[in-house]
């Protein structure tokens, strides 16, 4: 087996195709490269499945008897637990019209048949790299994970950093997502004097970036949290 072609993170693929040979020949390729593999013939049947079984992707023929591949994917965009799955269509229909009509449904790209599995593969991984990215960002952003607002939280991250109260106050807006600009009308402190402060924390706590200071203040409140600590 090639070892480039092989995912380094397993991923769960499902794949809708009412031709048994083409799932059979994508089921390989994909269990090959280290994929969990669900089929699923139909719209419907796909549906269903996504309800049972959450997949990381999903590889969707746009033609099919019944429900085609673009009313399925309308409505598992439409459905929160399914909106952010990302689908990528399998199409004989390369005209202009056709392509435009799968992105306006919510997906995510498309490859046309016959298919190639080394594009097929190559265009899973980079959307799965693309998935765990923005699922990445979007936890981080989250204001119910974190709080930096109430007073144990401040002394928890002074004492463990050694954060001046400034320090831990730039540092609370910074989870919030606040620019130095923002901070610096919150505060009212110039955006210069808050990069200060930022430059600080980023010492103390031995990261780079803002995204890596955010990380950091979570996994300690994540391990020190008490139950009368609150939650943004």
């Amino acid at each position: 087996m090639n070892a480039l072609t092989r995912s380094a993170e397993p991923g769960v693929v499902l794949i809708v195709d009412d031709t048994p040979d083409n799932l059979a020949m994508l089921s390989d390729a994909l269990d090959d490269a280290g994929y969990m593999v669900l089929v699923a013939l139909d719209g419907l049947s796909a549906l269903n499945r996504v309800q049972r079984r959450r997949p990381d992707l999903i590889l969707l023929d746009a033609v099919m008897p019944g429900l085609d591949g673009f009313e399925t994917c309308r409505r598992l965009k439409a459905q929160p637990a399914s909106a952010d799955i990302p689908v990528v269509f399998m199409t004989g229909l390369t005209d202009s019209k056709h392509v435009v009509q799968g992105f306006e449904v919510g997906g995510s790209d498309y490859v046309t048949k016959p298919l190639q599995n080394d594009e097929v593969l190559a265009r899973v991984a980079a959307h799965l790299r693309t998935s765990r990215i923005l699922s990445s960002a979007r936890a981080l952003s989250q204001p119910s994970i974190i709080t930096l607002e109430d007073e144990p939280a401040h002394k928890l991250l002074s004492a463990r950093f050694q954060l001046t109260e400034r320090e831990v106050e730039v540092l609370r807006w910074v989870a919030c997502g606040k620019t130095n600009r923002d901070i610096g009308d919150i505060l009212g402190l110039s955006p210069r004097t808050v990069n200060k402060h930022l430059e600080h924390v980023y010492v103390k706590l031995g990261v780079e970036t803002r995204t890596a200071a955010t990380s950091v203040a979570m996994a300690a409140m994540s391990t020190n949290r008490t139950p009368h600590m609150a939650t943004l």
